[in-house]
């Protein structure tokens, strides 16, 4: 494409050729519109410029989908203002499908799709266009963006994508009643044409429902719709396309739907009169007979509650519930008795637990039905009088004595004789038999009533014509109580007597028991034995009010001269005939705190002052054992440990380790005590050897006026001779350590002419001073008292 230089680019025109669904295909040629520009010039002329326009139109191509023609189909045409028709241009096409789905005659411009086109699939597709100069290659317009869209058409049906349903409603339920919605889809395009426009039509479940055309809403179509009548529908529903005209696709749906259970059926017993036998034998508390009401609903709405509504039928028998089966279950309430009443009627209602009040116009949800109850007659066990007997019996009666009776009888018409026995398992039949005819109850030995104050019996009746019916009532015997045990003392404890105990001073009040009954033994006496001399120590007074003071008739009481006395007490009961009996008492002498406050003896007397536990008394003499074991070991340990043999020249003791060598001196004292040396009375007394007990002669000295005497044990001899008797027993010692002991004496004698100054050995009479005032001093000078009170006492004896 050339231009002059006087000129721009030619323009080029686009002509855009459209297809009508109408005629097929089309197109439109594009106008020209050139524009002149006018310049004067100096001679006068006008000189017009021509401006080139751009050649392209665009608009829109549209291409059918699901095309199914033999040939191309026809999209639509490009043409440029530069095309002279001589084939000098040259179109190409670029973009989306170009060459595979749209094809350009690159002569002509014109547009082809080859394939056919499914709008739901893709809808639409951009493409570029571009002319070049055949020759040149060079671009004669710019590139330009064009869109082919695909025409839709009624190619695809409604489609329900949830379906089938599943859809309940109540029984009863009112006409227009919503059920369910259903919606349809269709692929078509909505905004072209009535392709995607659906219509809902109800194809079967009429006239029980409807559905509304636009929305898709199920509704009931028909009222009271009865459950127990049909219970399950099925619905078939149509969706169309077009609008629902003729030629619209459509598809359908299916929906299932059940009709839910009210309350409106009430319920009904099968019939109105029932007969049932029951034997007279049937136990209390147990199912006797069924009856049942039939409900059509389902669930809670058929619950049934039963109930007995004459007075005659509740006081006898009461009728509950079976929640699974919903029968009634008619139990026994009290015993039956052919004999007394042979038959029962009762007025049962069954009546519905959740009644629905939109239905109370269809009238009460209850049903009434009688049942006729006819007793059976059957062989019975005899029954006793009474349901419990108590019978008494004195004790020691003899064997054969009549307790009491036990009557029963036959309940039957037959009226059959009765035989009695005991049950032979209890313990107690040892002591009792019972006539098996007249049915009284003897003792078969003696009883007694200390031994077992109340005995249980049970006594067996059977009739004669049928052993085998037993019945059995419990029997209580209770031995009654005579006075045959003689009284005692209450206590066998040693009694506690005071060492300062005075005269008329009560030392304890002692009681009486007796096993007897209250009747024969809470009246005692007491006194001492009339047959043996008058008790020197104590005395018995009676108080009369079945206790007795143990009172003493001496000043003092000493433990060291005498720590036990026996007192016979004889006592006497109220009973008839008065029984009596002796009872001996141990009294125990101990010293006391002052004017014997607490009657025990000292040691414990300090432990209970201290306040302390067993437990704790326990506690503390566990650590004194553990700790004088811990100080033995310890001393056993210390003697067991030896000695070196050598010692330090500084180290000076009376042992010697080699021989001719002297000890310490007098000044070592350490290993001998040289007192005993200048005492050889007190010297006689220690053991020179620890291992050997020297031999001497007992000689006592001389007697002094004094309570002792002292005995020496050595005789009176030259202190040479006694230091080489000493000497002698060493060397034979056989047990002595394996070296010498080198020991010092300074013996300076004895009989120094003034003696002992000692007050207790020294001589004089006793005293004649009176220290009972010490009694009054306080429990600190008791012991010095005591003291004083011995010497008193040997000094009158």
């Amino acid at each position: 494409m050339r231009i002059s230089t006087t000129s721009c680019l030619c323009p080029l025109l686009v002509c855009l050729c459209f297809i009508q669904r109408c005629y097929g295909a089309g197109h439109h040629v594009s106008a020209k519109v050139p524009s002149k520009n006018q310049t004067k010039l100096a001679n006068g002329e006008t000189e017009v410029h021509h401006r080139p326009k751009r050649g392209w139109i665009w608009n829109q191509f549209f291409v059918l989908e699901e095309h199914m023609g033999p040939d191309a189909q026809y999209v639509g045409k490009l043409h440029s203002n530069s095309d002279k028709g001589d084939g000098s241009v040259r179109y190409i096409l670029s973009g989306e499908g170009a060459g595979t789905i749209f094809i350009i005659d690159e002569v002509t411009g014109d547009i082809h799709a080859t394939k056919s086109l499914d709008r739901e699939r893709k809808t639409h597709y951009v493409l570029h266009a571009q002319a070049l100069d055949r020759n040149t290659e060079e671009a004669l317009e710019p590139k330009s963006e064009f869109i082919i869209k695909v025409q839709d058409i009624n190619d695809n049906a409604p489609k329900f994508p949830d379906g089938p349903f599943v859809a309940m409603v109540p029984e009863m339920s009112e006409v227009g009643t919503s059920v369910l919605q259903v919606t349809a889809t269709d692929a078509d395009d909505p905004t072209y044409g009535n392709s995607a426009k659906i219509v809902y039509s109800i194809l079967q479940g009429q006239p029980y429902f409807s559905v509304d055309p636009k929305t898709g809403i199920i509704r009931t179509a028909l009222a009271n719709m009865d459950r127990e009548a049909r219970e399950h529908y099925t619905v078939v529903i149509q969706a169309k396309d077009m609008a629902g005209q003729v030629g619209g696709l459509s598809g359908s749906t299916t929906i299932n739907i059940t009709l839910m259970d009210v309350n409106d059926n009430p319920p009904k017993f099968p019939q109105k009169n029932y007969q049932l036998v029951v034997l007279e034998s049937a136990q209390v508390g147990k199912p006797v007979g069924k009856i049942k009401a039939v409900d059509e609903d389902l669930g809670v709405n058929a619950d049934i509650k039963y109930s007995i509504m004459n007075s005659e039928g509740a006081n006898t028998f009461f009728i509950s519930t079976d929640r699974d089966t919903r029968e009634g279950i008619i139990s026994l309430k009290k015993p039956l008795n052919y004999e007394r009443k042979r038959s029962y009627t009762l007025h049962i209602e069954g009546v519905n637990t959740h009644v629905d009040p939109r239905f109370s116009y269809l009238g009460t949800f209850k049903d009434t039905a009688t049942l006729k109850i006819s007793v059976g007659d059957v062989d019975e066990a005899p029954v006793f009088s009474v349901d419990y007997y108590i019978l008494d019996v004195y004790e020691n009666s003899p064997s054969g004595t009549e307790v009491g009776t036990v009557t029963a009888r036959d309940p039957d018409s037959t009226n059959s004789d009765v035989r009695y026995f005991l049950d032979s398992k209890e313990e107690s039949v040892r002591y009792f038999r019972v006539d098996e005819s007249s049915g009284v109850i003897r003792t078969m030995q003696p009883l007694d009533r200390e031994d077992m104050p109340w005995h249980n019996i049970t006594v067996m009746a059977s009739e004669v014509d049928n052993p085998s019916l037993l019945s059995h009532v419990p029997v209580t015997v209770q031995v009654l109580d005579v006075n045959d045990n003689p009284p005692g003392i209450a206590t066998d404890e040693e009694v506690i007597v005071c060492e300062s105990s005075r005269p008329g001073q009560v030392i304890q009040t002692v009681t009486a028991v007796d096993k007897d009954d209250f009747a024969n033994g809470e009246r005692f006496s007491f006194a001492l034995p009339s047959q043996l001399p008058v008790n020197p120590n104590f005395t018995l007074k009676d108080n009369e009010d079945s206790t007795a003071s143990i009172i003493a008739r001496r000043r003092r009481f000493n433990h060291l001269t005498q720590e036990l006395y026996e007192l016979p007490i004889v006592v006497w009961d109220g009973g008839e005939p008065s029984l009596s009996g002796t009872s001996t008492l141990t009294l125990r002498v101990c010293p006391c705190q002052r004017h014997g406050r607490i009657r025990m003896c000292q040691g414990e007397a300090f432990l209970s002052s201290a306040g302390l536990s067993t437990g704790a008394l326990i506690a503390i003499l566990l650590c004194i054992v553990i700790l004088l074991t811990i100080v033995v070991l310890f001393i056993t340990l210390r003697r067991s440990k030896k000695e070196p043999l050598i010692i330090s020249e500084e180290d000076v003791r009376e042992n010697v380790v080699t021989y001719d060598d002297e000890g310490g001196g007098e000044e070592d004292t350490e290993a001998f005590d040289i007192i005993a040396l200048r005492n050889p009375a007190a010297a006689e007394e220690l053991k020179f050897r620890r291992d050997v007990r020297p031999e001497a002669r007992k000689h006592c000295g001389p007697p002094r006026p004094s309570r002792r005497s002292l005995c020496v044990e050595l005789d009176e001899v030259d202190v040479h001779e006694f230091i080489k008797q000493r000497l002698v027993e060493a060397d034979v010692d056989t047990s002595v350590p394996p070296y010498d002991s080198l020991q010092t004496y300074a013996y300076e004698g004895q009989g120094s002419p003034t003696g002992s100054i000692s007050p207790l050995d020294s001589p004089g009479t006793q005293s004649e001073q009176d220290f009972n005032y010490l009694d009054d001093w306080g429990p600190e000078f008791q012991k010095l008292a005591e003291l004083y009170g011995e010497q008193e006492s040997d000094v009158k004896t």
